[in-house]
């Protein structure tokens, strides 16, 4: 399988956008409505709020902090593959969650079992669409991304009815069972580019079929340039691709064994010291990017709008119930308007950060203002159309998360995307993890969500905050945008595919 040279942008493209699509809705839909099932747990297994809320956070936030190990795995293996393998993940993880026994049991089927399949399939679902459009690019990531807040209106209501007429036992089961046609959502993904770990194996044949094994190059003459000196952008790569080389050169150096141990030694002893070159270049890459103010500024205000703006999809429905203003979820709940205002909030913003007059970091800024003052509005509501108005708002300035690639590429350009990106998800899904126990905590110490809600709308004003402040003018003025250096790239999209 020749990789392809033209990217389509269109054609079989759009099956690949439907089943990616269809694959996001499939994984996150009971993640993205696990408010639903909070109430379920709480009376089933008799734990704290705090204790219980860590299934919701897992599940959410393993799959972003695990984002660059579900990247390595497409980039190794592939979109498909990895697809089928992630359906058994997030089937088989909501099909144990029927049988747990207690909460810990629960945290590891429902929270980590499946918060790692829907972290696999987002991070496949998203290569295989960057792939396949480069113009048109922007319109298919974000047809793909809204499966999560469809995924997440339907199954709000759907897990409700389900709970109704078969338990929470029957619900999870069903959903499991659904969740398998993910493997068939995979069999749409035809890979354009033949994957690393295929690259190796083919690699190891060619070199194994050679009889004179010392008439092979030495492995210096294999070495890669990744700086500007580079003439053509298929010799410069990426320090993804780097290792994914090294590892190449390692099945060769294995080959050598049969001519000797010292020289097989040798051969050992130089690939590994490749690999800690390799690895020390992406460590330093890392350390670069952090030297940004404006990236610490974002991971910042990251970190404290997950801490404080996750909790309310876990908890906004108990609220509801522990005030008195519902006895049961209602047909259409909470946490159902939310997803649909969400997946409206991703399309707006993301047709505004586009306007040439809009700074995209300021927009994100002022979603994270009016989101936190919703939160602090909550408690003070005392009236089920009140709480349904704040999760509408709540919901669309959520959707700034379809900013984040844009605005981590104005900080650090396109050719440190991937990285950035992945560091940027990491505090993400550290503050998501993080969010609903404290709130959870909160309400174990205090009987009441009153404090709760007002510590995490000053976490989200406090990010806003300080996002407006470290990313002034004045604190940029020498590093313009003439200093950066050029920019080179690959031939494909891999660096944008983790803009998950």
């Amino acid at each position: 399988m020749a990789p392809s040279t033209k990217v389509q942008d269109g054609g079989w493209g759009w099956a690949i956008v439907g089943a990616s699509f269809m694959a996001q809705l499939l994984a996150y839909g009971s993640p993205q409505s696990v408010g639903v099932l909070y109430p379920e747990w709480l009376h089933a297994f008799q734990e704290g709020k705090g204790v219980t809320a860590w299934v919701g956070s897992l599940v959410a936030g393993v799959g972003l902090i695990a984002s660059p190990v579900c990247s390595a795995c497409v980039d190794n293996f592939g979109a498909r593959p990895v697809t089928i393998f992630s359906g058994v993940m997030v089937a088989g993880g909501l099909m144990l969650s029927a049988f747990a026994p207690n909460v810990q049991f629960l945290i590891f089927s429902y929270g980590i079992v499946v918060g790692l399949g829907c972290g696999l399939v987002y991070a496949a679902t998203l290569t295989i669409t960057c792939q396949y459009f480069d113009k048109r690019r922007g319109l298919a990531l974000g047809i793909v991304t809204t499966g999560t807040s469809v995924g997440a209106f339907i199954y709000a209501t759907a897990q409700n009815e389900l709970i109704v007429m078969y338990g929470l036992d029957g619900c999870l089961l069903i959903i499991g069972a659904i969740a398998l046609n993910l493997m068939a959502c995979a069999g749409f993904m035809r890979p354009l580019y033949m994957p690393g770990y295929y690259l190796k194996q083919k690699a190891a044949l060619e070199r194994n079929t050679e009889e004179q094994v010392f008439d092979k190059p030495p492995l210096d003459d294999l070495k890669i340039t990744t700086g500007s000196n580079a003439t053509t952008p298929d010799k410069t790569l990426m320090v993804k691709e780097l290792l994914i080389t090294i590892d190449a050169k390692d099945l060769a150096a294995q080959t050598e064994k049969k001519k000797g141990s010292f020289l097989s030694g040798m051969a050992i002893m130089k690939v590994i010291k490749k690999k800690q070159q390799a690895y020390l270049k992406y460590m330093h890459s890392m350390y670069e990017i952090l030297q940004d103010q404006s990236m610490v500024a974002i991971c910042i205000a990251v970190f404290l709008f997950s801490l404080g703006a996750f909790p309310p999809v876990l908890f906004i429905e108990d609220v509801a119930q522990s005030q008195g203003l519902v006895e049961e979820v209602s047909v259409i709940p909470l946490v159902s308007i939310g997803a649909i205002a969400t997946c409206v909030g991703k399309l707006v913003l993301g047709i505004l950060v586009d306007i040439r007059w809009i700074n995209g970091i300021y927009l994100y800024a002022f979603t994270m203002f009016a989101g936190g003052v919703s939160l602090l509005l909550i408690p003070i509501t005392k009236s089920y159309t009140g709480l349904q108005i704040l999760s509408v708002v709540l919901g669309f300035f959520s959707g700034n998360w379809t900013l984040t690639s844009y605005i981590t590429t104005k900080i650090v350009g396109l050719d440190r995307l991937t990285q950035a990106h992945g560091i940027l998800m990491f505090f993400g899904g550290f503050g998501i993890m993080l969010g609903p126990p404290v709130v959870g905590w909160f309400f174990d110490w205090t009987q009441s969500y009153d404090l709760a809600f007002y510590f995490s709308g000053i976490c989200v004003v406090l990010g806003a905050i300080i996002l407006s402040v470290l990313t002034l003018p004045c604190w940029n003025r020498k590093h313009s945008e003439n200093d950066r250096p050029d920019v080179h790239y690959t031939s494909n999209c891999d660096k944008v595919a983790s803009v998950a």
